[in-house]
């Protein structure tokens, strides 16, 4: 099939999933590395442990597809059928893999723990199969290449079994099955402050008119993606593809944009400029409750430049913690610039940091000192510079008030290390 179009489904078989009871991210890891290699992927189904429902699935899908992927049921419970299901399926039987076996058998030993009979099925695998080794598990996964309709390819449902097991052995087998001249490499850019239909609108005419690369945006919480996807014969070549079509995203809106990738943060992304640039932070919170400052611990490494800071929910806290008269505060009340400003201040001069940034507001649901509820107040002592203070009005509810909060916080922290 070297060279044809392909058409994928990606099949994950388990009731759990169905239920809701776990998030099926093996499909999301699987679908990316494929598209990488150049496999369209028309298709993702979810179904559970049942070998009637299981088999009406996997007729549909080797109807459709020249290539089905099916996650999950490889294991050794009454519930785990796939490997059964597809046998049965292509008129095939189980043979046993003898590497796998002795696996299996040499972990019980060694636990001193008894072998069931059942133990046997996790190293059995469709007749006429390619078995792959699991390699932190005892599920052997396997590829069978079928010269009279659709290819399989099953896998263990643990993403620690299932990931290793893809990429150290079915990515490169399908590789080399199912090569195509063009492969598709993706970048994708993270933007915070504008909405999704602004962005879009921006860029409207590059998205109207794309080809190769494509643009694809996602709106998340408090956030926006934009997923770049060219189409070349080798990595260079989609590289000067992805760089032009960014330069031209980046005269539209890259004032909004702070990093790449699927799983980057812009806490990450603020407490690596900040360490990069040796500058210590600490923050005063009201509103937030600690929540800036959560998101910084989440970070490793941050402890060389977040020595601490104060959680001031009440104004006595405030006072007894931050030194800030209680006079100020009744004069211009807790949700006010002033005693943003004085929060920052207070809160670097306390902590000897290059930085001091302070939430205050009203999280909701009611108001404050006559101020509705989104009200907020973040203040930013920065570095050599006079202390600022801005207002913004979220209009969400109680917890996302205070996550857009914090993240405003987190962007106007790089902004200031852009200048």
């Amino acid at each position: 099939m070297g060279g044809k179009k392909m058409h994928t489904e990606i099949i994950a078989v388990g009731t759990e999933i169905l239920l809701g009871q776990i998030v099926n991210t093996n499909a999301a890891f699987i679908a990316r590395r494929l598209a990488g290699m150049g496999i369209d992927v028309y298709h993702q189904t979810v179904v559970g442990d049942n070998q009637q429902r299981l088999t009406e699935v996997i007729e549909i899908a080797a109807k459709r597809n020249d290539l089905v992927i099916l996650m999950g049921g490889l294991g050794s419970t009454p519930d785990d059928l796939t490997k059964q299901t597809v046998a049965r399926f292509l008129g095939k039987n189980l043979v046993e893999d003898a590497a796998a076996m002795k696996k299996i058998i040499n972990y019980y030993a060694a636990s001193e723990k008894e072998m069931t009979a059942n133990n046997r099925l996790q190293a059995q695998y469709i007749e006429g199969s390619t078995p792959l080794k699991n390699e932190t598990g005892f599920a052997v996964g396997e590829y069978y290449q079928n010269e009279n309709g659709c290819d399989f390819l099953l896998l263990p449902g643990p993403p620690s079994e299932l990931q290793p097991m893809f990429t150290n052995f079915a990515q490169p087998l399908l590789h080399k099955q199912y090569n195509h001249e063009n492969l598709l490499f993706s970048r994708v850019l993270r933007f915070f402050g504008i909405g999704e239909s602004l962005l879009v609108t921006k860029i409207s005419d590059l998205i109207d008119e794309q080809s190769n690369p494509t643009l694809a945006p996602y709106a998340k919480t408090s956030e926006v993606t934009l997923r770049l996807t060219a189409s070349a014969v080798n990595e260079q070549t989609a590289k000067e593809l992805l760089d032009k079509m960014e330069k031209k995203v980046c005269s539209r809106v890259g004032e909004y944009m702070y990093g790449y990738g699927d799983d980057n943060t812009l806490v990450a992304t603020v407490v690596a400029k900040l360490m990069q640039e040796n500058l210590s932070i600490t923050a005063a919170e009201s509103l937030t409750a600690g929540a800036f400052q959560a998101a910084l611990g989440n970070v490793p490494g941050v402890s060389h430049i977040f020595p601490g800071g104060f959680v001031t929910y009440a104004n006595n806290a405030k006072s007894s913690l931050l030194d800030i008269p209680a006079d100020l505060i009744q004069r211009n009340g807790v949700v006010s610039e002033t005693t943003a400003k004085w929060m920052a201040q207070k809160a670097k001069e306390k902590m000897k940091t290059d930085i001091g940034i302070s939430f205050t507001g009203v999280a909701g649901p009611e108001a404050l000192e006559g101020n509705e509820a989104g009200t907020v107040w973040i203040g930013l002592a920065f570095k050599e510079q006079p202390v600022q203070a801005e207002l913004y009005h979220f209009a969400r509810q109680r917890s996302l008030v205070r996550e857009r909060s914090v993240l405003t916080g987190l962007d106007w922290i790089r902004r200031e290390l852009l200048k």
